[in-house]
This record gives C-alpha cells, sequence and structure tokens, in this order.
C-alpha cells in the first residue's frame, strides 16, 4: 500500500487562512499559528457587527427623522405617535430618506401626523 503524502492538503488549508488574513499587521498575516487566532477574532467580530449594523442604521435614521421633524415644531416620539395614529405605514428608514431628500414629502406627513394628533 502507498504512503499518503499531505502536504498538498495543509498546504492548501494554511493557504486558505493566510488568504483571509491578507492585510493584517505583521505577523498576523504571515505565520500560520498567529494567522489563525487573528481571522477567528476577525470572523467573531464580523458576525457580531452584522447584527450591530443594523442598531446603528435605525439609530441614524431616528436621529435624522427627530432633526427634520424638529423644523416643524414637533418632536420624535411625538411625530411617531401621530403617524401611527394615522395609520402611515412607512418605515423609519424611508421617513430618514424622505426628509432629507424630499422635504416637501416630508412636510405632508408631518401634516399627517399632527391632524391624527388633534
Amino acid at each position: 500500500m502507498a504512503r499518503v503524502k499531505r502536504g498538498v492538503t495543509a498546504h492548501a488549508r494554511h493557504k486558505k487562512i493566510l488568504d483571509l488574513a491578507k492585510g493584517y499587521r505583521g505577523r498576523g498575516s504571515k505565520a500560520y499559528r498567529v494567522a489563525i487566532e487573528k481571522v477567528e477574532k476577525g470572523l467573531q467580530y464580523a458576525y457580531r457587527d452584522r447584527r450591530n449594523k443594523k442598531r446603528a442604521f435605525r439609530g441614524l435614521w431616528i436621529q435624522r427623522i427627530n432633526a427634520a421633524v424638529r423644523e416643524h415644531g414637533m418632536t420624535y416620539s411625538q411625530f411617531m405617535n401621530g403617524i401611527l395614529k394615522a395609520g402611515v405605514e412607512v418605515d423609519r428608514k424611508v421617513m430618514a430618506d424622505l426628509a432629507a431628500r424630499e422635504p416637501a414629502v416630508f412636510k405632508a406627513l408631518v401634516d399627517q401626523a399632527q391632524a391624527a394628533l388633534k
């Protein structure tokens, strides 16, 4: 029975990790043992931050809506309460975009919210 030489498999495994470690500083991109640690930690951060990105964007949309609504003499919470009572089903992402790009359309939303609160 012929012996099995595993150099090809090991080389492929090392290459896969070192390719993922491209751009890391110092031995983090050169030494396999260090690169494994760096890549695993990087993948953990990526997994965590894919979720945190959703939180961050929601916060950004809320800030933009709040700033736009205050120009019309309302607070964010009053506006959202009015929108809910008016039955307008537009999400925060779209509202933030309207506030930045289409002020006239956003003003119509604010007017709807104010009318629903009265």
